[in-house]
Order: C-alpha cells, then sequence, then structure tokens
C-alpha cells in the first residue's frame, strides 16, 4: 500500500507540476491581438486614403489588443455584403446604403445584412440637383415633365433621387436617365438632360468641369420635404448648405440634403475592440485628418447625426463614457 500511495503522490505531483507549467505559459502570455479588416473604396476616393490610416493608427495606438489591415474594395454596397459573409468586419460605407443592408431594401431585397451595426457617421455627402442656369427650372416641382438624370443605374445615387423625387411628387412624371456624374455632366452640356442628381463631396469635379464651361445653378431642397422623409422613416438625410462659390457662377448658397459617410462594424466584434477602435480615432482625429481634406468633418460632437441603424454595444459605452446622449431607437 506504501508503493502504491507513494505512487500516486509522483503521479499527483507531475500532474500539478504540468498544470502550473500551463498556467503560468497562458498567464505569461497576452491573447493575440484581434484581427480587423477594413473595406474601404477605389484607391481613387476618399474612403480609401482615411481606411489606411485609421488600420496604421489602430496597430500604433492599440497593437497588443488590434491588429488591422485595409483594402481597396467596391464601395458601400460590396462593403455592405463583405460583413455579411465575414470578409470583412469593419467598412466605410454611406449611412443610407447602410440603412438599406440593415433593412433588407433595394439593393438588398435578396435579404438583409443582418450582422451590420453602426460605429460613427464621419462627413456629408452632398445631394445636389444640377440644371443649366437657363434652364427656368427653380424648384424641384419644375422637373414635371424633365429628362433627369438620376445616377447610375443601382447605385446608391439613383435610389435617392427616387426616394426625394417620389417624396415631392414627381417620379411618376419625369423622364428616368440613368447615368453616371460624368456622363451625366456631359448630357446637361449638350442639352440632353435637363436635371441630373449627383452625390458627393464637394466640390465635385465632374460638376467644376462642367460649370467652368457651361452656366449652372443647383435646386433648393426645402425644409419641408425633409420633414416628410423623416416622417416616412428615412433617418439618414440630413441638411446641408451649398456655400455660394462653390462653383463658378453659383451666387447664393443653396440648401439642399446629404447623407453621411460611416463607419460599419460587425457583431461579431467583440465589444471592447469596438470600444477601442472608436478611441484610437478619436483620440488621435488630428493624424487621420492628414491623410484626406474630407476627414477635416469628421467630429465626435457629429458622430451620432444622420445614423440610421443599431449602434454596436461597444460603441454605445464609448459614447455614454464621454457623456454623449445615446438617442434610443439606436441602443441594441
Amino acid at each position: 500500500m506504501k508503493g502504491i500511495s507513494k505512487t500516486m503522490v509522483a503521479i499527483v505531483a507531475v500532474v500539478v507540476v504540468i498544470l502550473a507549467v500551463i498556467l503560468g505559459y497562458y498567464a505569461l502570455t497576452p491573447p493575440a491581438p484581434y484581427k480587423i479588416t477594413i473595406y474601404t473604396g477605389g484607391t481613387g476616393g476618399v474612403y480609401y486614403p482615411l481606411g489606411v490610416k485609421l488600420a496604421d493608427l489602430l496597430n500604433k495606438y492599440a497593437g497588443d489588443k488590434i491588429t488591422a489591415s485595409a483594402s481597396s474594395s467596391g464601395a458601400s454596397v460590396a462593403n455592405a455584403r463583405a460583413l455579411g459573409t465575414g470578409d470583412a468586419n469593419l467598412v466605410f460605407i454611406q449611412n443610407d446604403i447602410a440603412y438599406y443592408a440593415y433593412n433588407g431594401l433595394y439593393m438588398f431585397s435578396e435579404g438583409k445584412i443582418g450582422k451590420i451595426r453602426g460605429l460613427a457617421t464621419l462627413y456629408p455627402e452632398i445631394i445636389q440637383i444640377i440644371v443649366r442656369a437657363d434652364s427656368g427650372i427653380k424648384t424641384i416641382s419644375d422637373l414635371e415633365g424633365k429628362r433627369v438624370a438620376v445616377g447610375a443605374a443601382g447605385s446608391g445615387t439613383a435610389v435617392e433621387a427616387e426616394i426625394i423625387l417620389r417624396a415631392s411628387g414627381v417620379w411618376d412624371k419625369i423622364t428616368v436617365q440613368n447615368l453616371d456624374f460624368t456622363q451625366a455632366a456631359q448630357a446637361l452640356k449638350l442639352g440632353q438632360v435637363d436635371a441630373a442628381f449627383v452625390v458627393a463631396g464637394i466640390p465635385t469635379s465632374a460638376v467644376m468641369e462642367l460649370a467652368a464651361t457651361t452656366p449652372i445653378s443647383l435646386v433648393e431642397i426645402p425644409d419641408e420635404l425633409l420633414n416628410t422623409l423623416k416622417q416616412q422613416g428615412y433617418l439618414f438625410f440630413v441638411p446641408f448648405t451649398v456655400p455660394k462659390g462653390t462653383y463658378t457662377g453659383l451666387e447664393k448658397d443653396v440648401k439642399t440634403l446629404a447623407v453621411r459617410a460611416m463607419l460599419a462594424v460587425s457583431s461579431d466584434v467583440p465589444d471592447d475592440v469596438a470600444y477601442t477602435i472608436l478611441k484610437v480615432m478619436f483620440d488621435h482625429l488630428d493624424e487621420l485628418k492628414q491623410a484626406h481634406s474630407r476627414a477635416q468633418d469628421i467630429s465626435l460632437d457629429k458622430a451620432l447625426e444622420g445614423l440610421p441603424i443599431k449602434l454596436h454595444p461597444g460603441a454605445v459605452k464609448y459614447y455614454q463614457d464621454k457623456g454623449i446622449t445615446v438617442p434610443q431607437e439606436l441602443k441594441p
């Protein structure tokens, strides 16, 4: 019996030593950083340089918790789908596209992107209704009976144009032309269309080039229409004023609407990681602003403006810790 007892004691001792070694190893070895894959947009756009810089900031300031990389992509629609498939877990996206993805509308009618969650809105993308200065078109109702370029087929611009024109009661009274920004500007110049929707940062290069040779004006989108859109549930629209002088010949400010570029994240991302992404971005916003001039419009006090989908729980905690009231409808 004594021999058996000594053997058992020896076995127990060995097991204890092995467990101690294992526990000691894990105690001394921190968990691997969480991998963040950022989808941006084309290399010639705004999303790409901002995404690359954000990845650099995360690696620089949260390297013990996060390892990040940024990739070019097909922008908003493709990015939402990448969140759904897991190819990306942090994306740049227009807030209207995020809304459609979250609710399974328009280009996402085949199925909603259930994993998409909001982190922050960033800067405005301006809805511009361009007309020739001699067109006689002053209001949206004046578009009745006219040829209107509403954006490339399947684009966010085309959807926004339809929503706005339906709310105005003129969608069924126009001739729709599906043209991208460059095509629309050329068609306006040649008199092939009467008006064109452009959704982009200002000044938009295609509109600048048009205005340099053809006098233009912008059609106002009044506050009453914004209120109607909000009542219809389109919370992603925000008011915006295009300053006079933005384009050659634009002699007065023009009231319009904007959607906002935003950051969205997968619901699979841990709360502390989502929190850290926001902390790093806003703590080092001056560095992010060096990546592109559009980042000058990014600010903490506007981070929830135009946000149309539920926030990630980690984002809710971050904003609350910053003393920002999170609207109930944005909470998970």
